[in-house]
């Protein structure tokens, strides 16, 4: 990092959109520690995203589930995973690696609440551990609230591979209200984020090209920095009515408006659909009230 929690990528977007004072009032509220609040709140959560790099160098990222409990804090500084990704997931041997730079996302829509958790994997007995080098609390801004409806049974396992979206994906990516995008920057690691909107907001440009706005956030323009440094990225669509997943790797660039809007550019390299073991079936969704409110 070359300014407190930011690298030179962030540090750059921050400036051309003229809130540097603000990111780095904002970006004292990352910190190394998981507080007591904190660790409750992860204890109770049913999944985790997870972004990290597979063998190819490609960027993904990946939705665990479990009883409440399968993540947990067990130090200031660390956080345990029982299991792992289901069979067939695209970093299921990244996860099973120490040493493995990740991040980490525990969202709860139920309260509209999400923590960021950012480090370095350790492989334990059943799972896996990371040792946390950054954590912080996002404001609920996007995240649409939804409700528990009850645990899928049907088979699991990866349907799809390809190399470009299917007429029925890209209506997948038409119709969500929600994402999730893992970035990184090389040494300084990698992030694993959300974005929300409501349906449509993620336009599929071509079967290889999806592009969204970068809605007003919190300043601290961590993921817009990693692709300043980086253009690789994954993107994870979760069916919630469903248990269905889509993930997506590929790379990703920001365009400035001369009106100040931003909007990012995604290209599809590599394409993975699949059912989720485990999963939880949530309901339709109450649209988050900053909806009507979104810049571009």
């Amino acid at each position: 990092m070359t300014s407190g929690a930011y690298h030179w990528g962030a540090l750059a977007v921050q400036a051309r959109v003229g809130v540097r004072d603000l990111a780095e009032h904002v970006g004292r509220s990352i910190g190394t520690g998981i507080r007591d609040v904190a660790a409750a709140f992860i204890g109770l959560q049913p999944h985790l995203v997870v972004g990290a790099t597979d063998g190819a160098g490609r960027v993904w990222a990946s939705l665990l589930t479990g009883a409440p409990g399968f993540v947990r804090a067990t130090g200031p500084d660390r956080i345990a995973v029982a299991g792992g990704p289901p069979t067939g997931d695209p970093l299921a041997e990244a996860l099973a690696t120490a040493g493995t730079p990740v991040g980490t996302v525990v969202l709860d829509p139920r309260t509209r609440r999400r923590i960021r958790l950012n480090g370095t994997l350790e492989v334990t007995r059943g799972g896996f551990a990371v040792e946390v080098e950054q954590v912080f609390g996002n404001c609920p801004k996007y995240i649409q609230r939804r409700q528990p409806l009850e645990l899928a049974r049907q088979g699991a396992g990866v349907v799809r591979r390809g190399e470009a979206l299917t007429p029925d994906q890209r209506r997948t990516v038409r119709d969500a209200d929600t994402f999730f995008i893992a970035t990184t920057a090389e040494a300084d690691g990698v992030d694993a984020s959300h974005r929300g909107g409501l349906p449509g907001f993620v336009e599929v440009l071509s079967p290889v090209e999806l592009a969204w706005p970068d809605y007003a956030g919190n300043a601290m323009f961590l993921t817009l920095g990693n692709l300043t440094a980086d253009p690789r990225a994954g993107l994870l669509f979760p069916d919630w009515e469903s248990g269905a997943v889509l993930q997506l790797s590929g790379r990703a660039r920001t365009e400035f408006g001369a009106d100040g809007s931003r909007r990012t550019r995604f290209r599809v390299e590599s394409v993975v659909e699949s059912v989720h073991p485990g999963r939880l079936l949530w309901s339709t969704p109450e649209y988050s009230p900053h909806l009507g409110s979104t810049t571009r």
